[in-house]
């Protein structure tokens, strides 16, 4: 063992197993990797260390994993509020997005996103959005682990003319990033009602071909299911069950319009739900009934959706929202328990995008994908549960450090990867060319 960072720490959550918290333990990090979970008596024995860290009165974390977001559009955060989905996008996101969408807004719109996330103990991504290249140059510049979604939609955008593009310069890009560590791909079709069945088809194909997941909006809400009964005569979780996509490489994000039939088709596909609470409260979407999935073995993992629709990609905040919520929709007061919440926001957030040998929990051979929480401020105190203090009463203010295959990308609240203030600098030129100031 030849660790080069030892971490001390009041209490670590490893997620597995689950509801586990170690009391005064310590982890030992080598070549970007988890060696080891000791307690810290034994850990100070450990000789070689190039450094050791005291974090007392924190609790070390996995990082947290965003399930579906679509970063750049954080340049487009408050935007338009109060409005239902199709009206918020008709008549204000997809003009926004026509008039100003390119390589610099995708490029400038991923780091703020990425800043926000890091800290807010969020190490990994998993986007969808247009210049899907630049979000992945803008993440390995910052160190960061993403799933990349090369996106695929029927009409022509500034990415691309028709399916066909789409889908080229998806391939290029993931090979392109093939061997990149923290880069993976995952074909993003945007929605059952803006891809037909000709690009869906070749999509699993090549999905099988390249065994990358598909991540798609499914069910996000009852015009669209409606929509498409009307236009196919069936509801779309049937028509991509029948078009063999409702797999367990499928991330269905949203997933609020269930019934007893699309239940049934999802219990046997093995599939994941990507469950976006705050987003679907904000556009009064619907409810994902979080509760009963997983009482049925769905994989839920939880997203923040993009902050123009949210407004913020806040994983702790989302946790508190999933757990609050779930209790409403269920009934029951001990649906999706803090442990549960959790475990959504990592390990379930990894096995949906298929790395859950590499991150999503703390433990020996793992990626080093950790984030300390401070637990010992006023708002933290009297502390009786870690897990329950983790999830209800712990904001992303606490995070203090976080680090990603072992690098340290947030150090006592301050960026180590990335220019916070070059960042709002740009941010802020965008601001006052999308309002008219610039």
């Amino acid at each position: 063992m030849n660790p080069d960072l030892i971490i001390h720490a009041g209490w670590i959550v490893p997620v597995n197993p689950a509801g586990t918290v170690l009391e005064a333990h310590s982890i030992v990090i080598g070549g970007g990797r988890i060696l080891a979970v000791l307690p810290t008596a034994e850990a100070r024995t450990l000789e070689g260390v190039t450094e050791e860290l005291e974090l007392p009165g924190h609790a070390l974390i996995p990082g947290l994993i965003n399930a579906h977001t679509h970063a750049a559009m954080s340049l487009l955060r408050g935007l338009a509020d109060d409005l239902p989905l199709m009206e918020w996008l008709n008549g204000h996101i997809w003009p926004a997005e026509q008039k100003w969408v390119s390589e610099e807004f995708v490029h400038d719109g991923t780091l703020l996103a990425m800043a926000e996330m890091l800290r807010g103990g969020v190490t990994c991504f998993n986007d969808m959005y247009f210049f899907p290249d630049c979000t992945a140059r803008a993440a390995v510049m910052a160190g960061m682990r993403a799933t990349i979604g090369l996106i695929v939609l029927d009409f022509p955008t500034v990415w691309a003319a028709d399916a066909d593009e789409y889908l080229s310069r998806g391939l290029e890009i993931h090979d392109q990033f093939r061997n990149d560590a923290l880069i993976r791909t995952a074909f993003a079709p945007h929605a059952p009602y803006s891809v037909s069945d000709g690009p869906l088809e070749r999509i699993r194909m090549l999905a099988d071909e390249l065994e990358i997941p598909v991540h798609m909006h499914v069910h996000e809400t009852a015009d669209e299911v409606r929509a498409a009964v009307t236009a196919t005569g069936k509801r779309p979780l049937r028509r991509l069950a029948e078009m063999e996509l409702l797999s367990s490489s499928l991330m269905a994000v949203h997933m609020t319009q269930l019934d007893a039939e699309d239940k049934a088709l999802l219990y046997a596909s093995g599939a994941s739900v990507i469950h976006c609470p705050e987003s679907n409260l904000k556009l009064a979407s619907g409810f994902c009934p979080v509760a009963e999935l997983a009482e049925n073995g769905v994989n839920v993992a939880i997203g923040t959706d993009g902050a123009a629709s949210n407004n913020d990609l806040d994983m702790i905040g989302e946790m508190r929202t999933a757990a609050l919520l779930a209790k409403g929709v269920s009934g029951d007061a001990a649906s999706v328990p803090a442990a549960d919440a959790l475990r959504m926001a990592t390990l379930n957030g990894a096995a949906a995008l298929g790395i859950e040998d590499e991150t999503g929990s703390l433990e020996k051979g793992k990626s080093a994908d950790i984030a300390a929480v401070h637990l010992g401020d006023v708002e933290g105190s009297p502390l009786y549960h870690v897990l329950s203090q983790l999830v209800y009463a712990t904001g992303r203010d606490k995070v203090t450090d976080v680090w990603i295959r072992g690098r340290q990308v947030l150090r006592n609240r301050r960026l180590t990867t990335l220019d916070q203030e070059a960042i709002l600098q740009r941010a802020r030129a965008w601001q006052d060319r999308i309002s008219g100031r610039g």
